[in-house]
């Protein structure tokens, strides 16, 4: 009796070890082999089966009292047991109805097994009971008819419930019942075959199981699930062809997306049927042995309606955008730009991700769609894509908004949130009617440009890859430049949209081997003239509607749905398409949740970003304005001391100068009728100089309208006279150091003071004494030799004609807070800039 106990005792223990080493060895298996969709689900369902059996035989072995010390061991297995169902159905195919709610699968991910119900191996130990279904096997079924219905029927709500909406297509063949069988399923329209409709059934789906073997190795999308529900009579009158094509469709069907659910008809022996026998509320399958599964009780039919009404609302709406969340990679700043940049934008119909390239083969991207079609959003994706693969040492981002918005304000820092992106040197918004700042965005890219091909020439080499190993001390990140809307940068016939087009046709044929890569948006590409341009971007991006942007046989932009879009390397041409699902990144919270964390792990010494607003005024900065201590007479000033009249529109934020040196002519006059703005700049010229020494300042006010900010200007000033209209004064006097006289309404100086004006402009300068004045004219200027420099405020082009030799120059239409300034002495051409606000009632 004790040798038989003691070979009882061994064959327990190897039987355990025996299971533990299976389970381990299949998790195992199902991580390592995950990209193997089809292998891992054969390993899971195979190994759970085994797992099973065996557990089954360890517990019947322990009822003994001999063997009860291994109980623990039984215990174990079963927890690894139940580990391995969670995996293998998870959310919707294997929660307890209590507990059921529909899910997806994660992208990329394959569908698992199915809960039927449960098994019970003892009081403490429940396991539930899986079986395979979609991408591994078709099931038949029999018993009772009624027990039946209610299986298949908790069945299909777990498969299209752990599905996405639209990827498995429901046939029903339901002779007796004409469909009432599966009445729940109603709302997702499933197809209906009748009486008489099985043969044509049968052919239909061995035809679509033929044209899908044609596309050798596609995934089949979506699966079609044909249920099979015979009465007696409908089997018997079940023909040999009929029952041939079935056998075939048994055997080929789940390698191409077929799978079949049958109750009342006859199917062959094949190792993807998985045959489920039903006493009572008692379950077997064949790829479970002995093992008893109770069956769960079905699920309410209204709970089964309101679901189908649900995926049915889902399926009409179309797809739902893919998630920002899928795109971020598992560890952030690992990529190195060396050899190009590499980021998804989204995922394909089949949920794997789509990857967009700029690189030397496909150096720029053209994105197009008419308004509302999600080209923002969609720029929105690719930064926050490339941002969180490559740090701030391996890209460099310019980002200029021509749509007239503040799409890119969220990558600076704002009053509400201080956090920048990283990647970020510079960015532009509501430039629509500042296409200076986009011309000088594209001359800096230029001065890029040339540094690295400098560079590129001293090391002998011939792209960015080979100067990043041979100079890898240097600092060459890729540039990204993105222009939105970039039509209204070229729009017109002006020097601006001359000069921006002769840029961008540099950067765009040498760029791509220094690594700037340039990414335009646009409704349409229609740019008369500039083909050879457009031409250069090989990478297109056509949202829906869209037109102009792939070629013109490519009509895939037309068909796509919202949140869609057509990815074509091969500069549009038809048979290149990739249609990609984009996420919504609109969601600014959600972003500004990503930035903060990317701006965290900023590396140290990373700069803010240049943020030019062409909505903001900027105001007069601290550093020119007076520190409110008198300068001494004997503090040193300089030869030429420099008003600052406002801040110059380019990538800097540098400050227009005036140079007001002991030469003719270095005076300046204000030019407009726009009270406010020519205040502010005789306020900004008059502090600036008070900033940089000692300075005497006469204020000539001759305008009411101005009073009030004259008056602030000389109670800021260091040391300033005051005269109006009953006292005015253009003297020219001695003066130990340098003497500006301020003039407000010039042009209203009578007869009697016009001679000594002019003396002081034309004999002032040689002797340290400007005038900075203001006239709302320019036809009473007189001398125009004695003004150097002038601003215009809203002053036409036109009248303009006279105050500057050179006829080219921008194209001037005079807007708010703009002006023309010019000074003879430095300028070829009058430039834009923008008057500082100084002394405005909300300063």
């Amino acid at each position: 009796m004790g040798s038989h106990r003691n070979a009882l005792v061994a064959a327990v223990r190897q039987e355990l070890a025996e299971a533990r080493g299976t389970a381990r060895a299949v998790l195992a298996a199902a991580e390592s082999a995950r990209g193997e969709a089809q292998n891992r689900r054969r390993l899971v369902r195979d190994a759970y089966a085994t797992c099973l059996t065996q557990l089954a035989a360890a517990r019947e072995a322990a009822r003994d009292d001999i063997q009860r010390r291994y109980q623990d061991e039984a215990t174990k297995l079963a927890g690894h047991l139940r580990g391995l169902a969670t995996v293998s159905a998870t959310g919707a195919a294997g929660a307890p109805w209590r507990l059921w709610a529909p899910s997806e699968p994660e992208p990329g991910g394959r569908p698992g097994l199915l809960r039927i119900g449960a098994i019970s191996f003892d009081e403490t130990t429940t396991l539930p009971g899986l079986v395979p279904l979609l991408g591994a096997a078709h099931l038949h079924l029999t018993g009772p008819a009624r027990v039946l219905d209610e299986v298949i029927t908790g069945v299909l709500l777990r498969a299209l419930g752990s599905t996405r909406a639209g990827d498995v297509q429901l046939t029903v063949y339901d002779p007796e019942h004409l469909g009432e069988t599966l009445a729940p399923f109603a709302p997702l329209g499933p197809a209906l075959v009748g009486p008489g409709g099985l043969g044509s059934l049968l052919d239909d789906l061995v035809e679509h199981i033929c044209r899908v073997n044609e596309r050798a190795g596609s995934e089949p999308a979506p699966w079609r699930l044909v249920v099979l529900l015979a009465d007696q009579a409908a089997a018997a009158e079940l023909t040999a062809g009929q029952q041939a094509q079935l056998n075939r469709i048994a055997r080929t069907g789940v390698a191409c997306g077929v799978h079949l659910v049958v109750r009342g008809l006859p199917l062959e022996s094949h190792p993807t049927v998985e045959r489920i026998v039903v006493r009572d509320q008692i379950a077997t399958c064949g790829s479970l042995g002995r093992l008893e599964i109770r069956l769960d009780p079905p699920p309410a039919a209204e709970r089964i309606t309101a679901f189908c009404q649900g995926a049915a609302e889902r399926l009409r709406a179309g797809p739902p955008p893919a998630r920002i969340a899928d795109l971020e990679p598992a560890r952030q700043w690992i990529e190195s730009s060396r050899n190009g940049l590499l980021a998804p934008i989204g995922d394909s119909t089949d949920q794997t991700l789509v990857e967009v390239p700029l690189d030397d083969d496909t150096p720029h991207a053209l994105i197009g769609g008419p308004p509302g079609s999600g080209k923002t959003n969609l720029i929105y994706t690719w930064l926050g894509s490339l941002a969180a693969r490559y740090g701030p040492e391996e890209l460099a981002l310019y980002l200029l908004d021509f749509a007239a918005g503040v799409s890119f304000a969220r990558y600076a820092p704002g009053p509400r949130d201080p956090s920048w992106l990283p990647q970020v040197r510079l960015t532009g918004i509501n430039v629509s009617n500042d296409r200076e700042f986009g011309l000088a965005m594209l001359r800096h890219l230029g001065e890029e440009l040339r540094s690295r091909a400098q560079a590129a020439k001293r090391y002998g080499a011939g792209n960015l890859a080979e100067l990043r190993s041979a100079d890898p001390a240097g600092h060459w990140p890729r540039i990204v430049a993105v222009i939105d809307e970039f039509p209204v940068l070229l729009d017109g016939r002006d020097a601006i949209a001359d000069e921006a087009a002769g840029l961008l046709e540099d950067l765009a044929s040498r760029g791509r081997a220094q690594g700037i890569h340039l990414i335009f948006s646009a409704g349409e590409t229609a740019l008369p003239g500039r083909t050879e341009l457009i031409g250069r971007f090989k990478l297109r991006i056509a949202l829906p509607k869209a037109h102009g942007i792939l070629a013109g046989d490519n009509l895939a932009a037309a068909v796509i749905p919202r949140f869609h879009a057509v990815v074509n390397t091969m500069s549009g041409v038809a048979g290149a398409n990739r249609v990609v699902r984009l996420p919504d990144a609109g969601d600014r919270g959600a972003w500004r949740t990503v930035q903060r964390r990317l701006w965290r792990n900023r590396p140290l010494g990373c700069e803010e970003p240049r943020l030019f607003d062409g909505g903001a005024v900027p105001r007069l900065p601290a550093a020119y304005r007076p520190s409110g201590r008198v300068p001494s007479v004997d503090a040193p000033v300089g030869s030429s001391p420099g008003a600052v009249l406002g801040e110059r529109i380019d990538v800097a934020a540098q400050p227009a100068r005036l140079r007001l040196g002991r030469m003719p002519g270095r005076n300046l006059a204000v030019l407009g009728t726009r009270t406010d703005e020519a205040c502010d700049v005789l306020a900004a010229a008059a502090l600036s100089l008070a900033a940089q020494g000692p300075a005497h300042f006469s204020v000539v006010c001759l305008a009411p309208e101005a009073e009030r900010a004259a008056a602030r200007l000389v109670a800021e000033l260091p040391a300033a006279d005051w005269y109006d209209t009953t006292d005015v004064h253009f003297d020219l006097t001695h003066s130990d150091v340098p003497r500006y006289v301020l003039g407000y309404a010039l042009d209203e100086a009578g007869p009697e003071h016009q001679a000594a004006l002019r003396t002081l402009l034309a004999d002032g300068p040689e002797q340290r004494t400007h005038v900075l004045g203001w006239w709302r004219s320019t036809a009473r200027l007189g001398d125009l030799d004695t003004i150097g420099a002038w601003v215009a405020l809203d002053v036409p082009g036109a009248d303009l004609a006279p105050l500057h030799p050179q006829p080219e120059g921008p194209v001037w239409h005079p807007r708010r807070r703009r002006a023309l300034f010019f000074d003879r002495s430095v300028h070829r051409t009058p430039e834009v800039i923008i008057p500082y606000e100084v002394n405005s009632d909300h300063t």
